[in-house]
């Protein structure tokens, strides 16, 4: 296992409705601290949305959405917490919400690379 790194994950859910814990899984945050790695993969099916709760502004969504992609690269642009450390904004990302986006528990397991890691979580948990 010496080429296998250490990695954690967390999916990324619309939870439109908080109070009646229903949720549509839309992307994957993986942060793997060896490879220096942290990226968010999603996708807004509007579609698939829209029939799971027609009321949902999804252009407000996509925006959420996109300040993961902010915060995970470290852009100047991502705000405060962008300019924390990896380990940081992975924790600050995946904390425990009750909002209309939140994260599953955080998940650990062993890989070569990150990238392909992501692509096939995300892949698989959200298809």
């Amino acid at each position: 296992m010496q080429d296998r790194n250490l990695f954690e994950y967390a999916v990324i859910r619309v939870v439109p409705r908080v109070e009646r814990e229903e949720f549509m899984n839309v992307g994957v945050i993986l942060y793997c601290a060896k490879q220096k790695y942290l990226k968010v993969m999603y996708k807004v099916d509007k579609t698939r949305l829209k029939a799971f709760y027609g009321d949902i502004d999804v252009t407000e969504l996509e925006a959420n959405l996109s300040s993961f992609k902010r915060i995970c690269a470290g852009d100047k642009d991502g705000g405060p917490i962008a300019q924390l450390d990896a380990p940081s904004r992975f924790r600050w990302l995946t904390a425990t919400r009750s909002t209309v986006i939140q994260t599953s528990k955080v998940h650990p397991g062993f890989c070569a690379d990150g990238e392909d890691t992501l692509t096939r979580l995300f892949e698989d948990l959200v298809g």
